[in-house]
């Protein structure tokens, strides 16, 4: 029988990491060759390509990397690849799955995965995902649910998924919804289908449009607020208190940025939607909405982050954001 063709594109991470004699940790050096030939299991299951896109870690990454490697996902789809693995550092993985999810408007499976213990330790957890992850690129179960991720077994949809804690190998979950399906010996289950899929189209060549993302904390007087325009951003991300509330000292402020360029209004907690009507006062979300903010729904502020600067790539007006921003909380 033919098996599926997969390609397996390596960017490094703790995956791919080993300790070199005298070095003082371990650093990203395995290419994609070495982690798909350390899983012998994984012949059973597909026919792979295997090659390193980039060789660093999570936390290197840039969002000019993704827009390429969503170009070379595209090719290899487009050249007969049934399904597409990235392998990763865990640091970036929500952000790399929710712009790939934006950018590669495909039904074939796209599935990152990492591992949260490098290859030298005991319970390595990288052969394991890897191969999970190929399981999931090769199965027909997986079309038309968008960029996953993978890890533990567990599949997670790109627009829920979070990391939520800094070496449990269990540390991805999606808060709103949980998985939208599992491995289990082998075999593909996907228990819920994701709804309402957004693509950002971007041309061939995309200008910078960089996008500040800033956290409220207790007291804070927004007093860095006015940098942002000055230190070159074109759109910022607030990630305020609860359903959206910042100190009232930072209305103002905010309403002045929300005039020059698109402010989304985001939540700090990572779970749950930005409300629109239930407070009222100073600083509140109705407040702020109608000082001119965007409301982020449902996205936390680095997933707000990455679709305000897509957007902004693609040369959408500020109403046209605000627009694309509402889909969210439509559903």
């Amino acid at each position: 029988m033919t098996l599926p063709e997969v390609a397996v594109l390596s960017l490094g991470g703790t995956i791919s990491s080993t300790q070199a004699e005298g070095d003082s940790g371990v650093t990203p050096t395995l290419t994609g060759e070495a982690l798909v030939e350390d899983v012998p299991e994984i012949a059973e299951v597909a026919e792979v390509s295997a090659t390193s896109f980039r060789q660093m870690p999570g936390s290197e990454l840039t969002l000019e990397d993704l827009i390429e490697l969503s170009v070379e996902i595209k090719g290899r789809i487009d050249g007969g690849a049934r399904g597409v693995v990235i392998t990763q550092g865990t640091d970036s993985i929500e952000e790399t799955s929710f712009v790939l999810d934006l950018l590669v408007d495909r039904d074939t499976p796209v599935v990152v995965t990492g591992a949260m213990r490098h290859p030298d330790l005991p319970g390595a957890d990288g052969p394991a995902n890897l191969l999970a992850s190929v399981q999931v690129a090769a199965s027909e179960a997986a079309r038309g649910i968008g960029a996953v991720v993978v890890l533990n077994e567990e599949i997670h949809a790109a627009r829920f998924v979070q990391k939520t804690h800094t070496s449990n190998p269990a540390t991805f979950r999606s808060p709103l919804t949980g998985p939208v399906g599992w491995v289990s010996e082998g075999n593909v289950r996907i228990a819920t289908r994701p709804v309402g899929s957004r693509h950002v189209v971007l041309q061939e060549q995309t200008p910078d449009r960089p996008v500040a993302l800033y956290t409220v904390g207790l007291g804070d007087d927004g007093r860095l607020l006015e940098q942002i325009g000055r230190l070159g951003y074109e759109g910022l991300v607030i990630e305020a208190f609860g359903v959206g509330h910042v100190p009232s000292i930072m209305a103002e402020p905010l309403e002045s940025l929300a005039r020059e360029m698109p402010v989304v209004l985001a939540s700090r907690t990572g779970s749950g939607e930005v409300h629109r009507e239930t407070y009222g006062f100073t600083g509140s979300e109705s407040d702020l909405l109608e000082r001119g903010l965007i409301n982020a729904g449902m996205l936390d502020g680095p997933k707000a982050r990455l679709f305000l600067s897509l957007l902004l790539q693609s040369g959408a007006s500020k109403d046209e954001v605000t627009r694309e921003f509402g889909r969210w909380s439509a559903g």
